[in-house]
């Protein structure tokens, strides 16, 4: 009789979720006999995923945030992996949540049991030390950027670039007037997305200045319509409340839940919180401003390890500062509403950036699914 393969997996927020799920499908394609297990969410739970912890408790950003889970984060890592050691599965994955996962991915490693982490941390922008530490965690690490291969390659790491799903899925050519009218905006305005961060952290730094920066745009531009997608709704309402305590109910604002491809499919201009998010607005190639706050003592801490001169993905793909970034500090309403101002009036930069973007596209889509599948095949074999 054939025998079951059991691969062990951890996603801890909702991207690594999405990117498991596809992995999963991928694999259950080419090894129907493949079990998974381990922590998760509801779209790994729909490819027959089994989730043993709740996924929320390790979705926490930044060093302030994480120091107020940090013995409850740690009693589940070490209950997860006391039960992996037990019962040994043929193979561990830890999709991104590389705090959490690569500490358990090297207790397994060590223990005989292959470890892969999919999705690199942000080695090359900051804590440049923590290379040394993967190459000891992992058996192969699968990463979505070109520019990631060679640094683990240098390291000795065993790596395999596999691109960036998003690539996939968004469409070279993204149709702006069927979502307008998808989502029912106004005919013959300009239409300006905010997307101000997907999590109740990134909401409460950055709701207010969003909601000013857009009123002042608006003073200056009276033909805009805004359009900003939340993704849960907690920060739906984080940003009503924003909203009602900088008394800008007259804002001419289509509030949606969910739909955040929609949205930036239908806009003109995009002003976005610095994460993902910014890579999305690149794939469907609108101009786009990026924006970033966080916790005084969590950017104190990360002022001093970043290697880099800029955060948000664009810049970092395209080697320079193609996109405007307003950090911290400089992330006030005036300035916010200054750099989109600038930006709209300035087309020259805006088809700089657009024809950067449909290069980034290319370079990214790579049927990230089934390379990741082969890469991880590769290791079970």
């Amino acid at each position: 009789m054939r025998k079951q393969l059991r691969v062990g997996m951890v996603a801890g927020e909702a991207s690594g979720d999405l990117l498991a799920a596809h992995l999963i499908a991928a694999l259950k394609a080419r090894a129907p006999a493949i079990a998974f297990a381990g922590i998760g969410g509801p779209r790994m739970a729909a490819e027959g995923f089994e989730t043993h912890f709740p996924m929320e408790k390790l979705s926490v950003r930044g060093y302030a945030e994480a120091l107020r889970h940090y013995r409850e984060i740690m009693r589940i890592r070490r209950s997860l992996a006391k039960g992996m050691l037990h019962d040994r599965p043929d193979l561990f994955i830890g999709v991104d949540s590389s705090d959490f996962n690569l500490g358990l991915e090297r207790e397994l490693k060590d223990a005989g049991i292959p470890a892969i982490h999919y999705v690199s941390p942000a080695v090359w922008a900051w804590r440049r030390w923590r290379v040394r530490r993967i190459a000891r965690s992992v058996s192969r690490i699968l990463v979505m950027f070109p520019f990631e291969e060679p640094l683990y390659r240098a390291a000795g790491v065993p790596v395999t670039y596999v691109g960036h799903p998003l690539a996939d899925l968004i469409p070279l050519e993204p149709p702006k007037h069927e979502a307008r009218a998808a989502l029912r905006l106004p005919a013959g305005k300009l239409i300006v997305a905010l997307l101000p961060g997907s999590r109740r952290s990134e909401l409460e730094y950055m709701a207010g200045a969003f909601v000013l920066a857009a009123h002042r745009f608006r003073q200056e531009v009276h033909d805009v319509h805004f359009v900003c997608p939340m993704v849960t709704r907690e920060t739906r309402e984080l940003f009503e409340r924003a909203i009602h305590e900088n008394q800008r109910t007259d804002l001419p604002l289509t509030l949606l839940f969910g739909h955040s491809h929609e949205a930036l499919a239908a806009a003109d201009l995009v002003l976005v919180a610095s994460g993902t998010a910014t890579l999305e607005t690149a794939l469907f190639k609108r101009p786009m401003v990026i924006a970033y706050r966080q916790s005084p003592i969590t950017w104190a801490l990360m002022r001093q390890m970043l290697y880099l001169p800029y955060v948000g993905m664009p810049n970092i793909l395209a080697g320079e500062r193609l996109v405007p970034e307003l950090l911290q500090d400089q992330a006030t309403p005036a300035n916010l509403a200054g750099a989109l101002l600038t930006l709209l009036r300035d087309t020259a930069a805006q088809r700089r950036q657009v024809e950067r973007f449909r290069e980034f596209h290319e370079l990214l889509r790579q049927n990230n699914a089934q390379k990741a599948a082969d890469a991880v095949l590769s290791v079970l074999k």
